[in-house]
């Protein structure tokens, strides 16, 4: 194979003699290097889109690891607010069995039951053989413990509240049921029913019981109640008259002096006059009687519930 290299001006042209083996490299090289190049570029094309490829992935993996943050962020504030609410009911909790406890102390003691029967001040006793402890509890079963425990606490509050109620009602009735004297310093001078009468002679009905003392002696109300009537009545002098519900009235009957003024509330033994002899009267003494319904009934019964 012959190629002739064709030379400037003033260069004369040359002619190579390749043999074959300088044929075949020159056709390696032609055919090759384009190819090489090819492969060249295809590579860094290659490599490129790898790039890219790795860069978007790179993108992509960043942006799910902002988002779990996000979410991690959004469960841990979360968790915090969930947790700080479960921390204030469990406050209010707190703050109900503080007045349970005050609560049933007051009852035991309004109730005036016997000591260590109910005792509020100390937690209850509790007991049983060990046991392995149970897993830990999820949240749901943790909140429905606690409204569990909010129910019964209220349902205990709600017993508690009716049973003091109850006990108060039932004080408020002692208080107002009518028993003992209505005199502290004194003796029985007539009873209820027929005798003479001290003016008269003639035999008479007694409305109710006659309690002779030192004139200015304390005169007290059998029960607690309402002053109805406080002045002047003929027969009576000054007198005393006090409803206790219920339809029952007791009257006090020639005092010296009034100590409560109409209207007023009175307690159970409160000082409300001072003996005197006003009225039909022989000699100080406080004439006590008791309507029920009003009709006169005789006192006697209710003098003696004081003593049982």
């Amino acid at each position: 194979m012959r190629i002739i290299v064709l030379g400037g001006r003033h260069r004369r042209s040359r002619t190579l003699n390749l043999g074959r083996r300088r044929r075949v490299l020159l056709a390696v090289l032609v055919l090759g290097l384009p190819m090489s190049m090819g492969l060249a570029f295809g590579y860094l094309a290659a490599a490129g889109e790898a790039s890219r490829v790795e860069g978007a992935l790179l993108e992509q993996l960043r942006r799910h690891i902002d988002d779990q943050q996000v979410e991690l962020e959004d469960l841990r504030s979360h968790s915090e607010h969930r947790l700080a609410a479960m921390t204030a009911r469990m406050a209010r909790l707190q703050a109900q069995l503080v007045r349970l406890d005050a609560l049933g102390e007051r009852v035991t003691d309004l109730a005036r039951l016997d000591d260590g029967e109910f005792d509020f001040s100390q937690p209850p006793a509790l007991g049983g053989p060990e046991i392995d402890p149970l897993p830990g509890v999820a949240s749901l079963e943790l909140t429905t413990a606690l409204d569990e425990l909010a129910r019964r606490i209220d349902d205990r509050e709600h017993q508690l509240t009716l049973l003091e109620q109850l006990v108060s009602n039932r004080q408020l009735d002692e208080a107002s049921a009518i028993a003992g004297r209505p005199i502290r310093k004194g003796w029985l001078s007539s009873p209820y029913g027929r005798r003479n009468d001290p003016f008269t002679g003639r035999v008479s009905h007694h409305n109710g019981v006659d309690f002779a003392g030192a004139e200015g002696s304390e005169v007290v109300s059998v029960a607690a109640g309402v002053v109805t009537w406080a002045g002047t009545r003929s027969g009576y002098g000054n007198l005393i008259e006090i409803s206790h519900g219920d339809g029952h009235v007791t009257r006090y009957g020639h005092n010296k002096v009034h100590l409560v003024r109409q209207g007023e509330v009175v307690e159970k033994g409160q000082v409300i006059a001072l003996m005197g002899s006003t009225g039909r009267s022989t000699g100080p003494h406080v004439h006590f009687e008791v309507h029920v319904n009003g009709r006169a009934v005789d006192p006697a019964r209710y003098i003696q519930r004081a003593s049982r």
